[in-house]
């Protein structure tokens, strides 16, 4: 009787293992992260562009991520 208690305790704790070692879902985790990665990066540039009157590059970089966004909601 103990071993068979033994041992159906060492399944759980094997099949519980494996379960939290799963890979499942690390794409959707990775990709999330690589959006937010780029939100900010976006949000920093947009963010020393309007502290810069004078146009730079910053302003440069603005107008062109801009216009980009215009053609993908336009569907060119």
């Amino acid at each position: 009787m103990p071993h068979r208690l033994f041992g159906r305790a060492h399944a759980a704790i094997h099949h519980a293992g494996r379960r939290l070692k799963g890979s499942d879902g690390q794409g959707t985790v990775e990709y999330v992260a690589l959006i937010l990665l780029i939100a900010g990066v976006l949000a920093g540039v947009i963010a020393a562009a309007g502290g810069l009157k004078g146009g730079g590059i910053a302003q440069t970089v603005v107008g062109k991520m801009k216009s980009a966004i215009d053609e993908v909601g336009r569907g060119r």
